[in-house]
């Protein structure tokens, strides 16, 4: 396919994606979406989806409903749950935490900015404030739940979606309590311990917090109402199969939350909870992904035809001589040590680097030190295999990509040159979601997965995660393209497939298989096989679909450039943009 017809198609998928989003979202042009900027008490500026249904008026105001996504999640998390609650005919605002997103962080409020979403819901002249429901998932459980706390006055019903009482902040519910509460707690969800203080989800029957809101000494039985809706002292517990993160794509799980509402709240526009149109939004948004990652790939190989960036453009260097057995023993260290070292290295991140007004995101934090030491360990195994082999068969710096040409490394202005064409891409790549958002009011996204543009606050982090980052794939890239080069195979085409394949398989492999440990244990025993490492073993899925494209991407660049640095400044680039554009900024000062 010619470049320029990839990057066509590229634009096209994206385009055709953001349409279907929108198209599902709004249901049809039956719902208005917009983004919504409201000032909190403390003038800190927040964010959210405001989905307006027709029915909606000044003179006709329909029930309102506040949504909250869970932790280093952001407002398009809740889209499902959204897009049905205002299909029924409730506006809904699905907000962006404090400190997620768009929304400034807070510092000192339970609520992390729903309390100043409720207020601002109930505002609104086409909403009936005395019919307002909130739903949070997660930590965003925990907002809601502490937002109508303070605001009894406003909530008739509060949808906890895998979360609980009485955890960081979160207010007791108890039986004779100020509105309805529904728990949809999932049959798999990995925070059960936390969230409820039993070993397994399936406990939570047996919970005392639960109990102790549902007004009963004997375990609570699952989908049977406690109490009264018309008293708003009603109490029901939905247990989907499903995980923690699944609730966002589990039909069964949105469908138990319009079940409680609706019973609470009577829909404008009732309709059954299983009649459901959000998946097909979810296939807008993977699309534009899929479309943004063919983009860069067209795009770069576009540039490198162009006579300035042709200077990039390189034979491949003779490789290094290297055994079958040598590159199997090298792809499983290169496999396996960023998976062991997955959950322990970004602990010790966050142990060295509290976070600052320089670096403001913990996780970011706990990666960027993650990708480091890595980097370090990689550093110091190929100066072993280096001296021990390399050298001796034809290493060097010209084998490894280092050097246009003989010894030492490629010059300030070929690697000018090759960050210049790695900023066009990233920042084409940038702009093309920022008209997607601004056109169709949607990101790229599958699930946990997402890529969303980054406002000034989090470009400048950005700039400050930059360097770290473009170190590690450095070293990375030295590594996967000087040791671990694969022979050629006949055709040219054929060899570039084979080498793509057998890379992005090295880079995930290793944390395949942890996630595999972590999921499959849980789906046969109910329990995880690292139990102190719900949120990490979770945040552990998004770098399987990230590294797959950064080992394939770096691939195609050294196949077409004959050395390391275009490659890895691109996926510097690239997924540093992604890791910080969809992180928490949890220093508020």
């Amino acid at each position: 396919m010619r470049r320029y017809t990839l990057v066509a198609l590229a634009v096209a998928i994206v385009l055709v994606g953001g349409w279907l989003a929108s198209w599902v979202q709004t249901a049809g042009g039956d719902v208005r979406v917009t983004d919504a900027r409201f000032a909190g008490q403390d003038g800190r500026m927040l964010s959210g989806l405001l989905y307006v249904p027709a029915n909606a008026t000044n003179r006709t105001p329909a029930p309102g409903l506040l949504l909250m996504h869970g932790y280093i999640n952001s407002r398009e998390t809740q889209s499902g749950f959204a897009i049905e609650f205002a299909r029924r005919g409730y506006v809904t605002l699905s907000m962006d935490m404090a400190g997620h997103g768009y929304s400034d962080p807070i510092g000192g409020d339970l609520s992390r900015g729903a309390y100043d979403g409720l207020r601002f819901l109930a505002s609104l002249p086409f909403v009936d404030a005395g019919r307002i429901g909130v739903e949070g998932h997660s930590m965003g459980g925990w907002s809601v739940l502490a937002a109508a706390d303070r605001l009894p006055e406003l909530v008739k019903t509060v949808v906890l979606v895998g979360s609980s009482s009485e955890t960081l902040g979160a207010p007791r519910i108890l039986p004779d309590g100020k509105f309805n509460v529904g728990v949809v707690f999932s049959r798999y969800d990995e925070f059960a311990q936390l969230m409820w203080g039993v070993p397994r989800a399936r406990d939570i029957v047996r919970s005392a917090k639960l109990r102790t809101a549902f007004g009963t000494s004997e375990e609570v039985e699952p989908y049977r109402l406690y109490g009264d809706f018309g008293a708003e002292t009603a109490r029901m517990l939905y247990i989907p199969d499903t995980t923690h993160p699944g609730a966002h794509l589990s039909r069964e799980a949105i469908g138990n939350a319009l079940d409680f509402v609706q019973a609470s709240i009577p829909a404008p526009r009732p309709l059954d909870p299983s009649d459901q149109i959000w998946p097909w939004k979810e296939l807008g948004t993977t699309l534009g992904l899929v479309g943004a990652v063919l983009f860069l790939f067209g795009l770069a190989g576009l540039l490198l035809d162009t006579p300035y960036f042709k200077g990039l453009v390189k034979a491949l260097p003779p490789a290094v001589d290297t055994s079958r057995a040598g590159w199997v023993v090298g792809a499983m260290l290169t496999t396996a040590i960023p998976a062991i070292t997955f959950f322990r290295f970004q602990h010790l991140g966050n142990q060295w680097i509290p976070t600052s007004a320089f670096w403001p995101q913990s996780l970011t934090i706990g990666f960027m030190v993650w990708a480091l030491l890595n980097a370090g360990i990689a550093l110091v195994l190929f100066g072993a295999w280096h001296l021990l082999w390399g050298r001796r068969r034809g290493g060097g710096a010209r084998a490894y990509g280092l050097s246009t040409a003989g010894a030492g490394v490629a010059g300030w202005r070929y690697l000018g040159r090759a960050l210049l064409l790695a900023v066009i891409v990233t920042a084409a790549t940038h702009a093309l979601l920022s008209l997607v958002q601004w056109a169709f009011l949607v990101d790229f996204r599958f699930w946990v997965v997402a890529l969303k543009p980054m406002d000034v606050r989090r470009f400048l982090i950005f700039l400050r995660f930059l360097v770290p980052f473009a170190a590690f794939f450095v070293v990375w890239s030295m590594a996967l393209h000087g040791q671990l080069r694969l022979p050629e195979y006949g055709k040219e085409s054929t060899t570039r497939w084979v080498w793509m394949v057998a890379n992005g398989l090295v880079a995930v492999l290793g944390l395949a298989v942890l996630v595999a440990l972590q999921v499959g244990t849980l789906k046969l025993t109910e329990r995880l096989f690292f139990p102190t490492e719900p949120l990490l073993g979770i945040v552990a899925y998004q770098f399987l679909p990230l590294l797959a494209v950064a080992a394939v991407l770096s691939t195609y660049l050294f196949r077409r450039t004959g050395t390391i640095y275009p490659g890895a400044f691109l996926n510097a680039l690239f997924v540093t943009w992604y890791i910080v554009a969809g992180q928490a900024i949890q220093f508020a000062g």
